[in-house]
């Protein structure tokens, strides 16, 4: 049996192929920080970070502009790393629940309740908090 790829999808492996060793360690590296990391973040969270009022942080010092600007930065990596490792081993789904937990934009606490209700991630995260005898987390309205 012969396969035949589309001439654009051979293109772009013959394109990528270069960077396979690169993007398997990259994968393979995300996925060691990610196992550790995010059972580390997971467990430090409040049980009802998903049902508790939130009230957004008002930026008003220099130095919390600094602060902003480094956490949406590692927000966006974590996120790019979190879709990468949908195809890649690791923890994709977490991964983006937290880039958006340690990010600030409007509709932040509407979006990390949607993933958070999807069965799989809410199962997954109180998992890792009883493995860890933490309270687990209460389900969002």
């Amino acid at each position: 049996m012969t396969l035949s790829l589309p001439p654009w999808l051979h293109q772009l492996g013959q394109t990528l192929e270069p960077w396979f060793p690169t993007l398997t360690l990259i994968g393979l590296l995300m996925a060691v920080i990610s196992t550790l990391a995010i059972p580390w973040l997971v467990i430090r969270m409040p049980a009802d970070y998903f049902t508790a009022e939130r009230r957004p942080t008002h930026y008003r010092h220099p130095g919390h502009w600094v602060l902003w600007a480094l956490r949406n930065a590692l927000a966006v990596v974590l996120l790019v790393a979190g879709l990468l490792m949908l195809i890649l081993p690791g923890q994709g789904l977490l991964t983006m629940l937290i880039a958006v937990m340690v990010s600030t934009f409007p509709g932040k606490y509407g979006l990390e309740r949607a993933i958070i209700r999807q069965h799989s991630v809410f199962r997954a995260v109180n998992w890792i908090r009883r493995r860890r005898r933490r309270e687990p987390l209460h389900y969002p309205p």
